[in-house]
């Protein structure tokens, strides 16, 4: 019998390294420092510095995020144009969420991919809004992501509807 080697996709090795981050070493054993850690190359703003208050970021408008328009958003929604990522942030606090989002869209801008796949989920089942559902779209238009996010909007019910969107990325240069 031949032993499978997996490795881990870059997606799995980011969401693996912030749930590492949080594990406690053993009583008596000194914790490992990981070289491979998130961020090296892409260190996201700390959250309290990019969530500017509305009136500020509205001053700027070279890099406004808007709504997709009608006919990419028809295209997309009946797979007629390719979603290239995808990043589920199910289950995460909005810190881990934050970077992991920030490090997914800046790797996938410095990819060149043009359309992603943001799940956010349809939040909690106590019948209010989830918090990422609300904070996701809010992160896209601050000054941290502008860079990165030309515009998004809600997926199509296929692909998560109200607790999915779809993010178009700025052309690398």
């Amino acid at each position: 019998m031949t032993r499978r080697i997996d490795r881990l996709s870059e997606d799995d090795r980011v969401l693996w390294n912030l749930v590492a981050r949080t594990a406690k070493p053993l009583k008596g054993k000194s914790a490992i420092d990981n070289p491979a850690d998130i961020g090296d190359d892409a260190k996201p703003p700390p959250r309290a510095q990019a969530m500017a208050p509305a009136a500020a970021t509205k001053a700027k408008t070279q890099h406004v995020s808007h709504a997709l328009d009608e006919p990419t958003l028809e295209k997309l929604s009946k797979g007629r144009l390719p979603i290239e990522g995808r990043v589920d942030l199910h289950g995460l606090s909005q810190d881990q969420a934050y970077s992991l989002l920030f490090s997914f869209l800046h790797r996938a801008h410095a990819g060149g991919i043009r359309y992603v796949l943001v799940i956010t989920g349809k939040g909690s089942s106590s019948g209010g809004d989830g918090i990422l559902r609300r904070a996701v779209p809010a992160w896209l238009s601050t000054p941290a992501f502008r860079p990165l996010v030309s515009s998004h909007d809600h997926a199509a019910r296929k692909h998560g509807g109200s607790g999915a969107l779809y993010v178009r990325l700025r052309r690398a240069r």
